[in-house]
């Protein structure tokens, strides 16, 4: 994927500048070429000369002063991509609002290529509103965001906002050139929680907020999908995706069902309710009136209606689960599963809301394999090579 391939490695200044030397050597096994830009602080961390005798070319770490009158707008013709590895919290945020103070962020700026962003930062920089904001505008920018992860932070901390490893890095730029394995294939995708009205203002839900389901949508289109994802939550934008908004269990399971006839994979991210008021209130109920009896029924089981479609497509599943994945096997088996992806929402950075996600893939024989904590993003990239292998393992082209 990488041979012959023009890399840019933008490097900011954070400790973790020193990944860069390694994640500039796995590129050039890859038989990428690669060219560095570093900033001025960047070098205080990792020195120039070292990335010179790693890539064999001066790094840039200034807009003028030199031979090239644009250096940043050469480098960025002459890439494929771009990886910006550290990513600081403040280069992110002058890559976000399009500054173009210093080499990195000039550099980016030019870009028409896929830019690849791994950051690096303190937990409580990573969590500040600020970073968030940015984070979301470079994602709707169409950056491809890996990481952070938790771990070893500098000055003795433990915590979220470690930059991935090199090995990371690099799979999420081969996806960012191009993984196609999913090319002319079909796929469907739901996410959100549902809401089952018990009147017309209150209703039983859930705390899924659908982070997880729009990453595995946005993995399938970069993998070259067309995507329906159907989502009880804000949808990614993206060209490969078309989108059925939708509330309930009924609304999704229609949806679900009738884009799914003929699909090549379905990937059921959403967190459906199991039950909803079996008789929900016409005009909103008043507290005056006293607690209202409220009578549950089940929902549709929508994996159950895909699994038991004729032609059905390869079919993956999500459990949230509290502890065990013991219901989870037993899952995969009952529903029919090609692959079951089950997380514990009770660990610390897995589950509703958050931006990581730490799974195991579940088989229909009892086979499990736990992936680390990682970005949602890349759980998404990660899970969607898999269906692909798996699938084509199966036959099933």
């Amino acid at each position: 994927m990488l041979a012959g391939r023009h890399v840019v490695l933008a490097v900011s200044g954070g400790v973790a500048a020193f990944k860069a030397a390694y994640l500039a050597r796995r590129l050039l096994e890859a038989g990428a070429e690669v060219r560095a830009v570093m900033t001025h602080s960047s070098q205080n961390f990792l020195g120039a000369q070292s990335m010179a005798a790693i890539t064999g070319i001066e790094p840039i770490s200034d807009l003028f002063h030199q031979a090239d009158v644009s250096p940043h707008t050469s480098l960025a013709r002459w890439a494929d991509v771009i990886v910006v590895a550290p990513a600081t919290a403040a280069t992110m945020a002058r890559m976000a609002n399009g500054l173009s103070e210093d080499i990195v962020s000039a550099t980016v700026l030019a870009a028409t290529c896929p830019v690849v962003v791994a950051p690096a930062m303190h937990t409580e920089m990573w969590e500040h509103p600020a970073t968030q904001r940015n984070v979301e505008t470079l994602r709707a920018d169409g950056y491809v965001i890996v990481g952070p992860t938790s771990g070893a932070l500098a000055g003795g901390d433990v915590g979220e906002g470690r930059m991935v490893e090199p090995e990371d890095i690099v799979t999420a730029i081969s996806g960012a050139l191009g993984d196609r394995s999913m090319a002319g294939w079909r796929v469907v995708v739901s996410a959100g929680g549902t809401r089952e009205a018990i009147d017309p203002v209150r209703y039983i839900g859930n705390r899924s907020s659908g982070k997880m389901g729009n990453a595995v949508a946005i993995a399938a289109a970069d993998a070259g999908a067309a995507v329906t994802l159907v989502t009880t939550v804000a949808a990614p934008k993206h060209p490969s995706i078309e989108v059925i908004e939708v509330e309930s269990a009924q609304e999704m399971a229609d949806a679900v069902w009738k884009t799914a006839a003929g699909a090549d994979v379905a990937v059921l991210a959403a967190a459906v309710a199991d039950f909803r008021p079996a008789d929900p209130a016409v005009g909103k109920l008043r507290r005056a009136e006293g607690p209202p009896q409220v009578n549950l029924e089940p929902t549709p089981d929508i994996l159950a209606g895909v699994s038991a479609m004729e032609d059905r497509p390869y079919l993956v599943g999500f459990a949230a689960e509290v502890g065990s994945v013991d219901a989870a096997v037993a899952k995969a088996t009952r529903k029919g599963l090609d692959l079951l992806v089950a997380n514990d929402v009770a660990r610390p950075g897995s589950g509703f809301g958050t931006e990581t996600n730490e799974v195991t893939i579940v088989t229909p024989g009892g086979d499990t394999e736990a992936w680390e904590l990682l970005s949602k993003a890349e759980v998404g990239r990660r899970l969607i090579a898999e269906i692909a292998k798996r699938r084509n393992e199966a036959g099933r082209t």
